[in-house]
């Protein structure tokens, strides 16, 4: 039985093209990108070409904009902490949403610690947050919003481009996490307006531990590491050479390859989407209908437990997640759902399939069969749905 891998927003494997690129890095055996003799040099050149190829993805204004880091962990935490010690003495109050990652939620409640106040505002029950509540939230004392692009458990994609507006107007910084977007959807970060953006390399079929962040030139803001003068002495460290070099392929490719991948991925999606319903009665689908990642289903099935569904559709071959990598192992039921006014019972029934360039139609039929048999099977001995049906 070949496993299928229908959890893309957690990891994706490499590219082809990304694998030989950094197998032939380990090969050429560089050295320090910054020491200063010839063996550095030609590191260093390797360095900035990948950089290049990441700031092309973007569309960023020069790659001096680009910095890299460990992954988008590291990015979130940088620019909300960056942002902050080097603008505590303009004000301390910080304007986010409901639904972020637990990077960004985290990184807050850290900062909150340090005499930081937080405004997280609340979504619809679509997902998305209304720009005209965020106008509100920003006082004179507001130094940065930060609102996620397209979030890693339902795949809704928020108002960026009028938010962006907003902090703008406003003379506010504005940060969205776009971990789970670079790559997979069209990001311009002119056309967004952002002054920051917090991206990973596995989202798009680059190596795991490492990614990147934009900061637009002139945004003020400190190194979230000390030590050395790397990356334009904004991010203190040697960085992962090889990593980089794989995730500059990756950029590169996704930049050609974005309009057509975009498209098949959201055919599987669609193919999903207008199947389920055959096989499955009383589901919700928690993902915005037009404002969505193309690859990312949130389904809340009802009467019975998210995990249980999963761990026996891993038996039948698939992966799927019930919420995101980073929470796994956490008993209570998923924020983001509770935030668009689920149930505790119908968020814990939920489950996030994430489809990949690397599956097809015909796996997609497979896993609707196979999510009917493991759905009937755990329904039948649930006091839930035979309460419901008695009600019925």
């Amino acid at each position: 039985m070949t496993y299928v891998n229908l959890d893309h927003i957690s990891s994706n494997p490499l590219l082809p093209e990304v694998k030989q690129a950094m197998i032939a890095a380990i090969t050429h055996d560089y050295h320090n990108p910054s020491s200063q003799h010839k063996a550095g040099e030609e590191a260093a050149a390797a360095l900035e070409q990948a950089r290049a190829q990441v700031a092309g993805l973007l569309n960023a204004d020069t790659p001096k904009e680009i910095v890299f880091t460990s992954g988008g962990t590291e990015s979130v935490n940088h620019a909300i902490k960056g942002v902050a010690m080097a603008n505590a003495d303009k004000g301390k109050h910080i304007v986010t949403t409901n639904i972020e990652h637990n990077a960004v939620i985290r990184s807050l409640r850290r900062l909150k610690s340090d005499g930081f106040t937080v405004t997280s505002l609340s979504v619809d029950e679509t997902g998305r947050v209304n720009p005209g509540e965020v106008a509100a939230a920003i006082t004179p004392e507001t130094i940065l919003v930060s609102v996620m692009h397209g979030n890693n458990e339902t795949g809704t994609i928020q108002p960026i481009e009028e938010i962006a507006r907003i902090a703008r107007d406003k003379k506010v910084l504005f940060h969205t996490d776009a971990v789970d977007s670079v790559g997979i959807v069209p990001l311009d970060v002119k056309n967004i307006g952002a002054d920051l953006v917090s991206f990973a390399a596995n989202t798009f079929y680059g190596p795991t531990g490492v990614g990147g962040l934009y900061i637009r030139r002139g945004v003020k803001i400190f190194p979230l590491l000390d030590g050395g003068v790397q990356e334009h002495n904004k991010r203190a460290g040697t960085e992962n050479l090889v990593g980089i070099i794989g995730m500059g392929v990756a950029a590169e490719i996704a930049a050609r390859d974005i309009v057509p991948r975009g498209a098949y991925l959201k055919g599987l999606k669609d193919k999903f989407l207008r199947e389920l319903p055959q096989v499955l009665d009383e589901v919700i689908i928690n993902t915005h209908p037009v404002h969505s990642l193309p690859h990312l289903v949130s389904a809340s099935v009802k009467y019975v437990e998210g995990e249980s569904v999963m761990l026996m559709l891993d038996d039948e071959g698939f992966g799927v997640s019930t919420r995101s990598a980073c929470a796994t192992g956490s008993l209570r039921a998923s924020h983001v759902l509770l935030s668009i006014g689920l149930s505790h019972e119908d968020a814990q029934g939920t489950l996030v399939i994430a489809f990949g360039i690397d599956n097809t139609a015909e796996q997609v039929e497979r896993f609707l069969n196979a999510l009917k048999t493991v759905v009937t099977t755990l329904r039948e001995i649930s006091p839930l749905y035979k309460k419901s049906a008695a009600v019925r």
